[in-house]
């Protein structure tokens, strides 16, 4: 199994800085003096279709000859990674076949339509989502772009830290959600190449810990009936991203769903960021282990924006 290396998330960045966002990295004096440290956040959901998701996906499709990229790409996402990979499509030119959970929320099926993206409707199991995409692929010949265990994906995905680490030289440590695995894989090889002596700790919910236990015990162990309102981190980690997180991860920590609500409330209120609860997920394990992390330089990836207005938790 090929894995990616950080000269693959150099070429990554040269390829796709002319169609991404330079995310903004803000600060919160009042978010410094509840947790006790200096917090620095790579804002993502700033990023084009909200989401650090199209930096991976414009990597992808950009990385495609024109023979391949002319029968389209196609992917299953439950709604960020079909986004990003709907827009990058439609920056290139090409269809994008997205097959979604019927029970995706509403701002994430609208905004792939909006992209351009063809839907197709599926079960909202892992199975599902695989045959039907498979269906869709034998009958079209389009590029499968999985949401994260791709070598393409994972480059791009490390750009963010990348571009963290480039104005941020010097952190303790780097926070970021996991949930396939595609951000963290990428980050941990940004941050280890860049500042080899910093630290990579992932949070993900304590209803969806399938990463923090696959960790743990050192094979992966899949996601089964995940639990969390972090929507976006559901899924079970990739075979290339577990093997990356695996050699370059310092840990993973499992957060309270009232400590993901409370976290994203905080930064909601105080740096007026409108971010999605899988976002949150790093500041809430923060908030839960203050003293762990007290004095510290600490970057934080928010991974997003996209969220159902009309459902907000508090």
């Amino acid at each position: 199994m090929k894995l990616p290396v950080f000269e693959d998330i150099i070429d990554a960045h040269k390829l796709i800085k002319e169609f991404i966002h330079r995310t903004p990295i803000l600060t919160s004096s009042a978010i410094n003096r509840i947790i006790g440290s200096e917090i620095f956040f790579k804002c993502e959901n700033l990023q084009k279709t909200g989401a650090f998701k199209f930096r991976g996906a414009c990597n992808a499709v950009f990385s495609l000859t024109n023979e391949q990229a002319s029968r389209g790409v196609g992917t299953h996402s439950s709604g960020n990674h079909a986004a990003a990979l709907a827009l990058a499509a439609r920056i290139r030119g090409i269809q994008a076949h997205i097959v979604m959970p019927s029970n995706s929320p509403e701002i994430k099926k609208k905004a792939v339509a909006g992209y351009g993206g063809i839907i197709t409707y599926c079960e909202p199991t892992l199975q599902s989502r695989e045959t039907t995409l498979r269906e869709i692929a034998e009958k079209t010949g389009i590029e499968i772009v999985h949401p994260y265990n791709n070598c393409k994906v994972i480059a791009g995905q490390g750009t963010a830290a990348k571009e963290l680490l480039e104005e941020i030289p010097i952190l303790d440590l780097i926070l970021c959600p996991v949930g396939g695995g595609g951000l963290l894989s990428g980050t941990a090889l940004s941050v280890k190449a860049i500042s080899p002596l910093s630290r990579v700790i992932a949070a993900e919910p304590s209803g969806a810990d399938d990463a923090y236990r696959s960790f743990k015990a050192g094979y992966i162990i899949p996601s089964v009936k995940p639990k969390t309102i972090a929507d976006g981190l559901l899924t079970s980690l990739g075979e290339i991203n577990f093997a990356v997180i695996s050699q370059k991860v310092d840990d993973i920590l499992t957060v309270s769903e009232e400590s993901i609500i409370e976290a994203m409330r905080l930064v909601w209120e105080r740096m007026k960021l409108v971010i999605e609860p899988s976002s949150a997920v790093p500041l809430a394990a923060l908030l839960e282990k203050k003293e762990a992390f007290r004095n510290l330089r600490i970057g934080i990836i928010l991974s997003g924006g996209n969220i159902d207005l009309g459902n907000l938790p508090f």
